[in-house]
């Protein structure tokens, strides 16, 4: 498959975290959005786009008790096939309980426009995700879990675990931010690379009116040759600008 597609873990983006900013609509509805340009569009570290730019967006309307629903979009590139887009949509619940805050949701992966071509399988795919962050100003601890089914390109079961730390730092309140994760999959020859170790570590610096602006490294324990001789599981340095309203 990997030789076919080369985009082989596709999902959220690279800031597709709910924006802080809120619209408030009344009766206890709130909306949020953010418009994102970024040198590489990568999920889990990853590249989607053969390390090309991307421009993705994200939107939320949320109620009060907890309830949400999202999408959201970013051009694709994968060789040898035609697809070009991507579009999700999510549904999930959130909660904040003091400094804890848990997030549970599931999230529908989709590719419009693509089609398989001999050889190739279905990308499309769905997962189940929890979210979990402890506060403990000016330190964030997170964690992610997330299960598929059938994972992209119909590898079978997949998780994904991973652990983070974001730290508010005193300077222009710039956010360092740490993570590591592994993904396993049940067919990794279908899936097209082995499972593997992700890791990163990057800074975001908020600006005025809701821009921010950032960068940072993404890297994987996947070599060239375990990756169909295909660049995008590379590490790589990456800087993105956003606006989040």
């Amino acid at each position: 498959m990997l030789k076919k597609i080369a985009g082989f873990a596709l999902g959220l983006g690279l800031l597709a975290a709910p924006a802080t900013a809120q619209v408030e609509l009344g009766s206890g509805f709130t909306a949020t959005g953010t418009v994102i340009g970024t040198t590489d569009y990568v999920f889990r570290n990853i590249s989607q786009t053969r390390s090309r730019p991307a421009v993705q967006g994200s939107v939320e309307l949320s109620h009060e008790i907890g309830l949400y629903v999202g999408a959201f979009a970013s051009n694709v590139t994968f060789p040898n096939t035609n697809a070009r887009q991507e579009v999700d949509g999510i549904v999930g619940y959130r909660r904040t309980i003091g400094a804890f805050t848990f997030d549970i949701s599931g999230v529908y992966y989709g590719y419009p426009g693509y089609s398989a071509q001999p050889g190739q399988y279905d990308i499309d795919f769905a997962e189940a995700v929890l979210k979990l962050k402890y506060d403990l100003d000016p330190v964030t601890i997170v964690g992610t879990a997330a299960w598929s089914p059938d994972y992209f390109g119909s590898s079978g079961n997949s998780v994904w675990l991973e652990a983070g730390i974001d730290w508010k730092t005193p300077v222009l309140d710039a956010v360092v931010s740490g993570r590591i994760g592994y993904q396993w999959i049940d067919n990794n020859a279908r899936f097209g690379a082995p499972d593997y170790l992700a890791y990163s570590i990057y800074l975001t610096v908020p600006i005025r009116y809701g821009f921010s602006v950032g960068g940072g490294f993404y890297g994987t324990d996947i070599s060239q040759s375990q990756c169909g001789g295909l660049k995008v599981c590379d590490n790589r340095f990456i800087a993105f600008a956003s606006w989040t309203f």
